[in-house]
């Protein structure tokens, strides 16, 4: 019994630290990235996700994101060199293609069972990409339960 403690322990830490993201300080990235949406932790993808999405950044969700090609590589080499590995869950669709999207991988849909699809049309979220309308501490790489606060 003595020895089940600390492993109980060592569980609920890991899984206290399991929502929560380094955000790697990269100066163009944060501009670029972070001047249209939130600068998205890296891991939240895996490197051929980010790989694909910047290879096309001229069709960057509807919008024309284009940089020069020194920022664009900067970039990619950062997320690259950051992104998800085990903890992003499947990053691929049902034909292999990289995931772009982060609200379409296994680990986001997993956390996200139980919101229901009203939710994310209110006029306080809009989307299940604004992570800050319900995830106080997002911007700082904290996604856990605690900092939750789904708006009305």
């Amino acid at each position: 019994m003595k020895r089940l403690i600390p492993a109980a322990l060592l569980l609920l830490a890991v899984s206290a630290h399991a929502d929560n993201y380094s955000l790697p300080k990269h100066a163009v990235f944060e501009e670029e990235c972070a001047s249209c949406h939130m600068a998205f932790p890296p891991q939240m993808l895996h490197a051929d996700s980010w790989r694909a999405m910047m290879g096309d950044l001229a069709h960057h969700f509807g919008s024309d994101a284009s940089l020069d090609e020194k920022r664009r590589v900067a970039i990619t080499d950062f997320l690259v060199t950051h992104a998800g590995g085990r903890k992003t869950g499947t990053t691929r669709d049902a034909s292999g293609k990289p995931l772009l999207r982060i609200t379409e991988t296994a680990r986001f849909e997993k956390k996200h069972r139980e919101i229901a699809p009203a939710t994310w049309k209110r006029a306080s979220i809009k989307s299940p990409a604004n992570c800050t309308a319900c995830h106080a501490r997002a911007a700082a790489g904290d996604y856990s339960e605690r900092s939750i606060n789904i708006p009305k």
